[in-house]
């Protein structure tokens, strides 16, 4: 296996709903000293819903998105624009639920350069790019959030780690 088909994450972190939400609140306490806010400009689709609990409890009626294709399950490939905003982002929020690689954020941040960005979950390699963010997790982590998981039988790790670390 080549090092460009070799899978980057060892690791799988999983958030629940109740989890998400108790993070984006607690985000939305760091943002409150920082505002007030103009509005809020999502990045589609992980920004949607903690946009959603930030403008909620920011109490922001004011959303705007912009669209951003780049991952296909857990790869990441060409970034693509589906939708932009308008503006320099000057008062705004721009919201995402985690900066990874940062290659979204580069673009993004060069859409609206003077937009206050926002994340739940930050990387290492992205983190310099978020103005604030609520946890930071490992690099090699995939995050699962819970609009791209389902309830389903976990084998206990022992039966995990037999099959796991076989040559």
């Amino acid at each position: 296996m080549t090092d460009k088909n070799k899978e980057p994450y060892r690791r799988t972190f999983p958030i629940s709903w109740e989890q998400l939400q108790r993070d984006a609140r607690a985000l939305s306490w760091r943002l409150m000293e920082s505002g007030p806010w103009q509005g809020i400009i999502a990045i589609t689709r992980g920004g949607l819903v903690p946009a959603a609990i930030i403008a909620r409890e920011l109490d922001i009626r004011i959303v705007d998105t912009v669209c951003i294709a780049s991952y296909a399950g857990r790869q990441q490939g060409q970034i693509q624009i589906l939708k932009s905003t308008s503006g320099d982002g000057e008062g705004w929020l721009l919201v995402d639920d985690l900066v990874d690689t940062g290659k979204t954020a580069r673009l993004v941040r060069e859409m609206v350069p003077k937009a206050h960005f926002a994340t739940v979950y930050a990387k290492p390699a992205g983190r310099p790019l978020v103005d604030t963010f609520m946890t930071e997790v490992s690099q090699d982590t995939w995050i699962l959030f819970p609009w791209d998981s389902e309830i389903q039988f976990a084998q206990p790790i022992v039966g995990r780690k037999n099959r796991d670390h076989q040559p």
